[in-house]
């Protein structure tokens, strides 16, 4: 066992996590913990791009509008504010560190569009954008001589005093098998979201919740998890669990939904039709295949010219050409796959949480900005604007400058000697992913939601078992987390008594104006307590 100190624990290792690593070498020591070699994240995977206000027909106000009425009610407008200001010197910042965001012939920044934005407004490194912010911020990250990175390592909790003050986190180093604690005075959540809970995710398979899981049990109040966003254009392969991931903005290029038969079908579900917000577009794609029998629905983009799509989405072009598409006459088979966690642990307007010493940023928080739906792109506008605010918190209040109190702390799990068989823990992640999909997915009801809740508390129960045996591994870590996140969204779920937004229940269809609130779980002495708390005007 080894011990680690440093003034700023960052776990996670997208862009909220590089981001908020470059902010803090500034002002001290860094450790950063990644789960891969590689830095695998979400952002790697992001292709659509940045919104932000750049185009002078653009304005603050019309992202902002556009940002509320995805959100379906449920956004903190003054967070919204807040990103949505901070947006054009959050990209000049990126800019200035060397990212490289595709221009048209003047040199200017070529502007996208995507569902639910009135204006061209996505900033973009051709459908990889992603990748092109992570990989300027890596090269950063990794050349700072005050940041120490440790690849191959899983949180698996977090250290607190007896006062709640949060001191680092206890972690798991893969290739020696020993639990180590890392010491900190200031520890910042950025591990990304969940979608490995659902058997159809395009996350990577990484996304396995453990902020939300680790924040949920040292006591830290959970918002809102019921809102799952899926995604609802990924590839269809039958005989993947990971679908390739087809942009939001094929569509704000003007691509059309279409059945196996052709029919052009939006039209029938909203005013925007193709570019309606994704939840009304997931929910439209999924019920087209429910009514007509069929395995997937098709993204026509055969009318936008090949020259222009091969330009505007080179990544998506080679993949679906190496599908044996060909998109001058073939029409690309999508299916909606769970995508992205609008909830998460609670934050404020500097991304802190509820133990002094513990922020969050990205897709592990939830800051009010998504509300019931994300709007696009506005996701890593976030992600960047929370991960600086809340280093200016955190050294504004001299919160790295304080030391842990002389506390033996000891690792409290006892070395198991029988190895675990492998089969049970993929078994159990089976069932669990399966369960989330077929009960708690896209269309949901109250029957559904208390089944799942049944059956998650008995695999509950044998993953914890294992864990407080002392079986300790990566794999047993993740699955601890995944069980957690998928109570919470059940949890969640059976609370909200409406439909909105991602959340849609068929026994809740037509609720007139309920009222806005926002749904909290937390830890209690017996078991999870949930209260509903209305949305600050």
């Amino acid at each position: 066992m080894a011990c680690f100190e440093s003034a700023f624990l960052v776990i996670g290792s997208g862009v909220a996590g590089l981001k908020a690593a470059l902010e803090a070498a500034e002002h001290g020591t860094v450790h950063l913990v990644t789960k891969k070699q590689d830095f695998e994240s979400n952002t790697n995977y992001a292709q659509g791009g940045i919104a932000t206000v750049l185009d002078p027909n653009d304005s603050f106000e019309a992202h902002i509008r556009d940002t509320l009425t995805a959100g379906a009610g449920l956004c903190r407008r003054d967070s919204v504010e807040l990103i949505v200001t901070h947006g054009p010197n959050a990209i000049r910042n990126l800019i200035e560190n060397g990212v490289d965001f595709t221009r048209k012939d003047d040199g200017s920044l070529a502007l996208g569009r995507e569902g639910g934005h009135s204006f061209r407004r996505i900033v973009h490194a051709q459908d990889l954008t992603g990748r092109e912010v992570e990989k300027s911020l890596l090269k950063r990250v990794c050349d700072h001589p005050r940041v120490a990175v440790f690849e191959h390592h899983t949180a698996i909790d977090l250290i607190l005093d007896e006062n709640r003050r949060c001191w680092g986190a206890w972690v798991w180093d893969k290739e020696n098998g020993e639990a180590d604690r890392f010491f900190a005075s200031v520890t910042i959540l950025c591990t990304g979201g969940c979608g490995l809970v659902y058997n159809y995710s395009t996350n990577p398979p990484i996304a396995t919740g453990d902020g939300v899981a680790m924040a949920y049990r040292t006591g830290c109040r959970i918002a809102n998890m019921e809102f799952i966003q899926f995604h609802p254009t990924a590839f269809y392969t039958p005989d993947s669990d990971r679908p390739f991931l087809i942009s939001e903005a094929v569509r704000g290029e003007g691509a059309i939904l279409r059945a196996k038969d052709g029919t052009a079908f939006m039209e029938g579900y909203h005013p925007l039709k193709d570019l309606a917000p994704r939840d009304i577009v997931a929910r439209a794609i999924d019920n087209e295949m429910k009514n007509r029998g069929d395995d997937f629905c098709y993204l026509d983009v055969r009318h936008l010219g090949l020259d222009f799509f091969h330009k505007r989405f080179p990544n998506i072009s080679r993949y679906c050409e190496e599908q044996g598409l060909n998109l001058d006459k073939d029409m690309i088979p999508i299916v909606p796959a769970a995508h992205y966690m609008c909830g998460g642990v609670m934050t404020d307007l500097w991304g802190a949480a509820d133990a002094k010493g513990l922020f969050a940023a990205g897709e592990v928080s939830c800051t009010g900005v998504h509300g019931a739906n994300r709007l696009a792109s506005n996701s890593i506008l976030e992600a960047l604007v929370f991960s600086r605010r809340l280093l200016e918190r955190a050294v504004e209040d001299g919160l790295h400058k304080e030391t842990p109190p002389q506390v033996d702390w000891q690792w409290y799990r006892p070395p198991h000697q029988e190895k675990l068989e492998a089969v049970r823990l993929v078994n159990c992640r089976k069932t669990l992913r399966l369960l989330m999909w077929d009960y708690v997915g896209i269309v949901r009801s109250d029957a559904r939601l208390r089944q799942a809740r049944k059956r998650l508390s008995v695999l509950k129960d044998e993953i914890d078992s294992y864990f407080n045996a002392g079986h300790i591994t990566e794999e047993l870590l993740e699955l601890r987390n995944l069980a957690q996140v998928s109570e919470l969204i059940v949890l969640c779920a059976l609370e909200r008594k409406e439909s909105r937004g991602l959340h849609y229940n068929t026994d809740y269809p037509d609720l007139s104006d309920p009222p806005k609130e926002t749904i909290i779980c937390k830890r209690g002495d017996g078991g999870v307590h949930i209260e509903s708390v209305p949305i600050p005007e």
